[in-house]
């Protein structure tokens, strides 16, 4: 009783409702709240700090940003029951929600700018930070697969990881959001000669596809250009069918500040306990990790799933509800 009446006290003020509506959606920067709420800095950290106190958001710094979410477990699942009793139709939910909208865009054109203007020399600028080679090698020594398997490579970007893992498969697809990423993937594809693998735009973040049908998912340099990399990796678990793997390359924690102010980069890296904590709420289970030494340090995990996924568990629930 201790814990529900600290988040109940933590939240009875209107601004910190507010912040734990907007956190709901995924994690946000100090002055992106200061924002949407229209607030001075040091009144949202002081409402911030008392969140945080209570349990309730997850406070983490990555170079000179200051992120926070709600927490995971049951303190983070008291903030989501005190968010549902929010009126949908309130105004300020309604105000905040546009707000939210607005940085989000603001975001994706960036992104989409910078791929957009990249594509042609993706590779190469790639490159500057690790050893590509000693990163396929890697990927294949860790993830080996058969003709019989097929594989989903999320974010494919230039179609990298189909020419690295394509050839194993009987098919391979590679999804990406950007239309000039793919035109580089299209013509690479052809060039490679791997008529087993097929590209199409999509929304990493909602899938278009048939979930639990794939042996293998990869998610390549991806998660840290974005807002919810969590998301990316609950839909890369349901993707999978049973005893399927994911495989996740990214970069280690750094601070070079320079990837997050020209290059897109939202997170400055990612630490094992982090995507460990991600994976496992996913019903995947880590088997391997490896650190691949470099200008950045590239890290590769290996996950298999062992179990139902969250979108499952919500799924059944769902599902059993509406026939009770």
């Amino acid at each position: 009783m201790d814990g529900v009446l600290e988040a109940l006290r933590a939240a009875a003020d209107p601004t910190r409702l507010r912040i734990l509506g907007l956190l709901e959606f995924g994690e946000l920067t100090v002055s992106e709240l200061v924002s949407i709420l229209s607030q001075s800095q040091p009144r949202v950290s002081r409402h911030l700090k008392i969140l945080v106190d209570a349990g309730l958001l997850d406070r983490f710094r990555e170079g000179s940003w200051v992120f926070h979410r709600l927490s995971l477990g049951e303190k983070g699942a008291r903030a989501r029951a005190l968010v549902a009793l929010i009126p949908p139709d309130d105004p300020l939910r309604g105000h905040d929600a546009e707000r939210l909208k607005d940085i989000q865009n603001q975001r994706a054109r960036a992104a989409e700018d910078y791929f957009a203007k990249y594509a042609p020399e993706w590779d190469r600028l790639r490159q500057l930070d690790v050893d590509e080679e000693a990163v396929a090698a890697a990927v294949r020594d860790m993830l080996p697969l058969t003709k019989q398997q097929k594989l989903l490579d999320l974010g494919t970007g230039t179609g990298r990881m189909l020419q690295v893992l394509g050839p194993d498969v009987g098919e391979a697809l590679g999804l990406d959001s950007s239309h000039e990423m793919l035109s580089v993937a299209r013509s690479n594809v052809t060039q490679w000669g791997l008529d087993n693998c097929q590209l199409r735009q999509a929304d990493i973040l909602a899938l278009p596809l048939v979930y639990g049908t794939f042996d293998a998912v990869v998610l390549h340099q991806v998660l840290h250009f974005l807002d919810r990399p969590w998301t990316a990796i609950g839909e890369a678990a349901h993707a999978l069918a049973p005893g399927g793997r994911l495989l996740i390359v990214d970069l280690g924690p750094h601070d070079v500040e320079e990837l997050r102010e020209n290059h897109a980069h939202r997170r400055l890296g990612f630490a094992d306990e982090e995507i460990q904590d991600w994976l496992e709420a996913q019903g995947l289970k880590v088997e391997t990790i490896k650190h691949l030494p470099g200008t950045l340090g590239v890290s590769i995990w290996l996950a298999r799933r062992i179990g139902v996924t969250a979108f499952e568990n919500e799924h059944h629930r769902m599902t059993l509800g509406a026939s009770q």
